[in-house]
């Protein structure tokens, strides 16, 4: 089985939320609205806090000078297509607000109470990502999510579990 790993941020300012709207000539996910982020290169797969770093640094100019209380918040499984896609999902606050223009695609602040507007395209494993924090909020633990199948109705749906130690 092929594997992917990638690593992205949701980062806020205030009540807001950047989101990038992604170039419509990328291969993932094109014209789609998506957190900041990317694939992990060969010398990140242990450390997917530098490849976020990288990746922000990449499509925004923030350094980590310009990024406060960074923090590793999910971890999303998804074997899509055989291919197997390991995401690791990343809060932070951006101290200011200005970025650099990306080939990847537009940048926008976008406020907190309207990023899941039902008429924003959100890649669906993002989507119910940040519809999960917007209902939990930040937790002292990370959260695991495995996209599945519903048996029943064969809809998607994404399984959150604590990643805790159970203490053994």
């Amino acid at each position: 089985m092929k594997c992917r790993m990638m690593a992205a941020a949701m980062l806020f300012h205030d009540d807001e939320l950047l989101m990038m709207e992604r170039s419509m000539s990328r291969t993932l996910n094109p014209g789609m609205w998506a957190a900041v982020g990317g694939h992990l290169e060969p010398d990140e797969l242990s450390r997917p806090r530098h490849a976020c770093l990288r990746e922000i640094q990449e499509e925004t100019g923030f350094g980590p000078d310009d990024i406060a209380d960074l923090k590793l918040r999910y971890i999303l499984l998804r074997n899509k297509e055989g291919e197997l896609r390991q995401q690791f999902i990343y809060s932070g606050r951006a101290l200011r607000r200005d970025f650099v223009d990306t080939d990847e695609g537009d940048l926008h602040w976008v406020p907190v109470a309207e990023v899941l507007d039902r008429d924003r395209d959100i890649p669906y494993i993002y989507r119910k990502t940040l519809e999960h924090y917007f209902r939990t909020g930040p937790c002292d633990h990370v959260w695991v999510g495995v996209a599945n199948l519903d048996p029943p109705s064969g809809q998607p749906r994404v399984d959150w579990v604590p990643l805790t130690d159970p203490n053994y």
